[in-house]
């Protein structure tokens, strides 16, 4: 079964969700992700078969086949995509996974909570974040790009899926 692309649902008004999904989307250099803002203007979450209140309450994403996933799956699934499976992959192991299922219920539960008591640290890793691609937009400049030293690509992919879905595509 083909698993990509693969629709992610999130809340981009969630600072930690918001940041993942900007993590996963900066590593997305073979475009196997789309990533939907459920807050957006216009979103219909009905329209994927779903109720708001279920995709604020976790993550969902949706098959190239149109069937839905939610939760933890749809995690391992995105970091799959974008090479970083190891990281989840005890979370699918039999005895781990009802843990890893509740914990990530809890998370999103208080997700607002904690990214407010996690901002400090999230405006870091935004800041950051944003020194590193300014250090790889001035090495793409100096040529690095073009001897393949940088990663510009994901850089620029992802300001391009940030236009797609400002204006309202998702391919």
């Amino acid at each position: 079964m083909n698993n990509y692309p693969l629709t992610l649902f999130y809340d981009a008004a969630c600072p930690v969700c918001s940041l993942e999904m900007d993590h996963l989307r900066e590593r997305d250099a073979a475009r196997r992700l789309v990533f939907v803002d459920i807050g957006a203007p216009g979103f219909d979450a009905a329209a994927h078969g779903v109720t708001l209140q279920a995709m604020n309450a976790e993550i969902h994403a949706k098959l190239p086949d149109g069937s839905m996933l939610k939760g933890v799956e749809v995690l391992r699934l995105a970091y799959e995509a974008v090479g970083l499976g190891w990281v989840l992959r005890a979370s699918a192991w039999p005895l781990l996974r009802p843990a890893f299922d509740v914990a990530y219920r809890k998370f999103a539960r208080h997700r607002i909570a904690i990214s407010n008591a996690a901002a400090p640290l999230i405006r870091s890793l935004r800041e950051l974040r944003a020194r590193r691609a300014l250090r790889r937009m001035r090495e793409c400049g100096a040529g690095a790009c073009a001897t393949g030293q940088t990663t510009g690509h994901a850089t620029s992919h992802a300001t391009d899926r940030r236009a797609d879905l400002d204006s309202g595509r998702t391919s």
